[in-house]
């Protein structure tokens, strides 16, 4: 027999009977639990109608939130596209921007080392036209008002190369060489018998319009001013040898020569590098005529031209005269002058007039005449 203890507690479930089917209290009971089990079934459906009503409609809407969201992806996505494209477009501009700014900041710097050449071309020209030979000049004109200043003329000397078988005229009056000239063909009477005929035609000279000059200090070249009045041979000779020696500045010289209408000598060394260290230095003692004597060397300039526009010009008192033939005749050009001096030939008073028969070459030289502009003369 066991035995409980106090602390252990003891209950006692009085198991209700089951109520039998085959009676009528049974079947009632059993209908009883069948409704209190079939109303519990019924809770549960509804229940689970309005959790699935609840999860259709929570479906709805994250499909609507999960459409609304893709659609405001997708417009972020654009916008992010279309700032991306307007930076693109806008890096694009900048790099353009630079290139176009790198491009004229390289002008720049290629215009401003072109300038600062030309500066530096220009600082040695002025140093070069400061330092040209002294020339002792003597004021003997007139002062005038500035608006009456007197202007000056040049005078051109052109060289004619005349063609065999032509002579030219020049008229005193320009009238007649235009009457001449209109006449064109004329005949020359040699002998009662004989007569030539020759063609009267205008003179074309071609006559420079602009000349520009370009000036720049010979590398090789000095000009050697304020020299004593002396033989030309022996200045030359011992000018040549002062600068001929290293000890002096010089070297090698390739030749000497004096010009007449300065006084000066032009010295040409056959190094570069001579020249420059001769000019700096400017004034040199030399021994000539057996005491010292100080010459200055400054730089030579060389002149190219650079640019050069000519004009063509007729000679208004200048008549060529062409197809003279060969004839052994001794007074041909005398009988030529007289038959244009006649008035009754339209010719008039000469003066000048150049022959060249066939087989020989003569050239003619056309100087302008100052007080008739656009004239010239043989």
């Amino acid at each position: 027999m066991d035995c409980l203890s106090s602390d252990e507690e003891i209950s006692f479930v009085m198991e209700q009977p089951t109520p039998s089917e085959e009676t009528l209290e049974g079947i009632q009971t059993l209908i009883t639990n069948y409704k209190i089990t079939c109303d519990q079934l019924v809770q549960e459906q509804n229940d689970l109608a309005i959790i699935i009503s609840n999860s259709k409609k929570m479906t709805q809407d994250c499909r609507k939130r999960s459409i609304k969201l893709a659609k405001s992806l997708q417009e972020d996505k654009q916008s992010h596209q279309e700032q991306m494209d307007s930076e693109m477009v806008r890096q694009n501009m900048l790099s353009q921007e630079e290139f176009k700014l790198m491009k004229e900041i390289q002008d720049v710097e290629a215009a401003l080392t072109e300038e600062e050449a030309d500066y530096e071309h220009l600082r040695e020209q002025t140093d070069v036209f400061t330092s040209v030979p002294d020339k002792m000049v003597v004021f003997k004109g007139k002062t005038a008002d500035p608006g009456n200043v007197q202007m000056f003329d040049m005078t051109s000397r052109i060289v004619y190369p005349m063609q065999e078988g032509t002579a030219l005229i020049t008229f005193e009056e320009e009238e007649v060489a235009k009457r001449i000239l209109s006449m064109k063909k004329h005949q020359v009477k040699l002998d009662d018998e004989c007569h030539i005929t020759m063609e009267a035609q205008p003179v074309q000279l071609m006559l420079p319009r602009l000349v520009e000059i370009h000036s720049e200090v010979c590398p090789q070249r000095i000009l050697i001013s304020n020299l004593p009045k002396m033989d030309i041979e022996t200045l030359l000779s011992r000018l040549q040898i002062h600068f001929h020696k290293a000890r002096n500045g010089g070297g090698e010289v390739e030749h000497c020569e004096f010009l007449p209408d300065s006084g000066t000598v032009v010295l040409t060394f056959l190094e570069n590098h001579i020249a420059k260290g001769l000019t700096d230095l400017e004034f040199h003692d030399i021994e000539l005529q057996k005491k010292k004597h100080t010459v200055r060397v400054t730089p030579f300039l060389n002149g190219n031209i650079v640019n050069l526009e000519t004009k063509m010009m007729v000679c208004p008192r200048t008549v060529l005269l062409t197809g003279i033939p060969q004839v052994e005749h001794d007074s041909l050009q005398d009988l030529v002058e007289i038959h244009f001096q006649r008035s009754g030939n339209g010719g008039g008073e000469l003066e000048a007039f150049l022959y060249n028969p066939l087989g020989q070459h003569t050239t003619a030289l056309f100087e302008s005449i100052a007080p008739k502009k656009g004239s010239s003369k043989l």
